[in-house]
């Protein structure tokens, strides 16, 4: 966890938001999954959010859906998720989050996979479908291999659950923009200012926000707001667009975080 609490003191320093970039490990292929992962700490993403593929991704809309489905149909495993993971690690200090299911995890034991992941190189856990209250495992697990464990807030979670939710929360608070699932929008949502304030009324952790979030005005307008900026489906259609010529797909994502944080 320490990697995320100087990441997000040092934007702090730069008065400035981090940037959070997701992609989907594995898409379209393994080896240009790690190129484009260390594209985008070359590029300016601030932390690495890396989503595990996974056959029923009920949290993410049609664009992180296909993106599973690709790194599925190309072969992709939970050894070579562990090896996009090191060898990121290898080549960036950029904090790396893995974005996933709780039947994942579970399937291959809590503890096995918190400790896996830990000693390849990760930071830490967005488990989506993972209240804190059926959590209890998955927290304790992190704790004992130093990883932060990232909870969900929603624009329909009332301020009592919010507080419950801070609790067991480390790391930082992911708080979801729209209700449904990802994907890019046009606009922004009108009341992101009001949701974050009352999110910070119950934790000191930085609040990141995410879920259509799409192009540097977003950018710009969430950065005033929250601590972290995410952006997953504007990057992930840039690897669609590239899924025949993968060769250029991660200079492609590379550019997009640069035109997303061009002010």
């Amino acid at each position: 966890m320490e990697r995320l609490a100087k990441t997000f003191a040092q934007c702090r320093a730069e008065g400035r938001p981090a940037f959070v970039s997701y992609v989907c490990a594995g898409d379209p292929d393994v080896p240009t999954s790690k190129a484009i992962l260390l594209s985008l700490a070359e590029a300016g993403a601030d932390i690495l959010e890396v989503g595990v593929p996974f056959s029923d991704p009920l949290a993410d809309g049609l664009t992180n859906q296909l993106a599973a489905q690709r790194a599925l149909e190309a072969g992709m495993t939970y050894a070579q998720l562990l090896e996009i993971i090191r060898q990121t690690r290898a080549g960036t200090d950029k904090p790396i989050i893995l974005y996933c299911y709780y039947n994942l995890l579970y399937s291959f034991g809590i503890e096995t996979y918190c400790r896996q992941v830990k000693e390849a190189g990760g930071d830490g856990l967005l488990v989506l479908d993972c209240p804190p209250e059926e959590a209890g495992e998955l927290i304790s697990a992190c704790q004992k291999h130093g990883l932060a464990n990232i909870f969900i807030i929603a624009p329909t979670t009332p301020p009592a659950r919010m507080a419950l939710i801070a609790r067991h929360a480390s790391g930082f608070i992911y708080y979801v923009s729209r209700e449904g699932v990802t994907g890019e929008r046009a606009e922004l949502a009108s009341n992101l200012s009001a949701a974050v304030k009352e999110i910070k009324k119950h934790t000191s952790l930085p609040v990141c926000v995410g879920f259509g979030i799409s192009t540097a005005a977003h950018v710009q307008a969430v950065g005033r707001i929250a601590d972290g900026v995410v952006v997953g489906s504007a990057l992930v259609n840039v690897v669609a667009a590239h899924h025949q010529n993968r060769s250029a797909a991660a200079a492609a994502v590379g550019q997009k975080v640069r035109e997303l944080l061009a002010k």
